[in-house]
C-alpha cells in the first residue's frame, strides 16, 4: 500500500513540475482512458477533464447567483432603511417620533405587527401612547439584553403590548432602545408576526441592531 501510495505521489509530483508534459505527448491524451463516473463506461482523459471544468463553471455560477441575489436584498433593505431614517429626520416635533417608528415598521418594512414602549419620558410627553406605564420585567428584561432577540414568542410581557395582547404572535423581535453606550434601556421596540418562520433564531442580528441605534438615537430626545 506504502510502495503504491509514493509511486503515486511521485507521478503526481512530476506531472506538477512538468505542466507541459501532455503538450509534448498529445497523444496520451486521446489514449488514456477513465471511468466515466456518471455512465460507468470509459472516456478520454480530455473528456473527463472538460466534465471537470463543466462541474466547476456550473459551481461558480450557482455560488453567483446566489451572491448577486444577496447583493439585491441587501440593496432592498438599505433604501428601506434610508426611507425610514429620512422620516424621523423629517419629523417637525420630537411628539411625532414614536408614530413615525411605528408607521415606518409596519409601511416600509412590512411588519405586521408592532409596539413601542418608552420610560422614563419628559414630562411633556407622557401622554403619548408609547409612554404609558410599563411593567417592571419587561424593563429589566430589556437593559439585561446585550443584543436583539429573534425567534418565538416565548411568552414574553412585551408580547402583550401587540395587536390582541400578542396571542397571535408566533414569532417576535425585542429591540432595546438605549442612549448611547448607557447599559440601561429607555425603551423597547417589539416587532412581531403570526407567522411563525417571520422572524428566525438563526436570522443574523446586524440590520436589527442597526435599526435599535436609529431609533434609540431618534426617541431619546423624549426621555429626561
Amino acid at each position: 500500500m506504502s510502495e503504491k501510495y509514493d509511486y503515486e505521489q511521485e507521478v503526481l509530483g512530476y506531472l506538477k513540475q512538468n505542466p507541459d508534459f501532455f503538450v509534448q505527448h498529445p497523444e496520451l491524451l486521446v489514449s488514456i482512458r477513465v471511468p466515466d463516473p456518471h455512465g460507468g463506461r470509459a472516456i478520454s482523459l480530455h473528456e473527463r477533464q472538460l466534465e471537470v471544468l463543466r462541474e466547476r463553471l456550473r459551481l461558480m455560477e450557482a455560488k453567483i447567483s446566489e451572491f448577486v441575489r444577496i447583493g439585491n436584498e441587501n440593496d432592498a433593505i438599505t433604501e428601506k432603511l434610508m426611507r425610514w431614517t429620512r422620516q424621523m429626520l423629517l419629523a417637525a416635533e420630537p411628539a411625532f417620533l414614536p408614530q413615525v417608528v411605528v408607521d415606518g415598521m409596519q409601511h416600509i418594512f412590512s411588519v405586521p405587527q408592532v409596539a413601542l414602549r418608552l420610560w422614563g419620558v419628559r414630562e411633556s410627553f407622557q401622554g403619548l401612547s408609547c409612554a404609558m406605564p410599563t411593567d417592571q420585567e419587561a424593563i429589566a428584561l430589556a437593559s439585561s439584553m446585550k443584543q436583539p432577540y429573534c425567534g418565538p414568542n416565548a411568552e414574553f410581557r412585551a408580547a402583550t403590548w401587540l395587536p390582541q395582547e400578542g396571542t397571535l404572535t408566533r414569532s417576535i423581535v425585542l429591540l432595546p432602545l438605549r442612549r448611547g453606550v448607557d447599559p440601561n434601556a429607555f425603551g423597547m421596540l417589539v416587532l412581531g408576526s403570526a407567522d411563525a418562520g417571520r422572524f428566525d433564531a438563526e436570522m443574523g442580528t446586524s440590520f436589527l441592531e442597526q435599526i435599535a441605534e436609529l431609533a434609540s438615537a431618534a426617541l431619546c430626545r423624549l426621555i429626561e
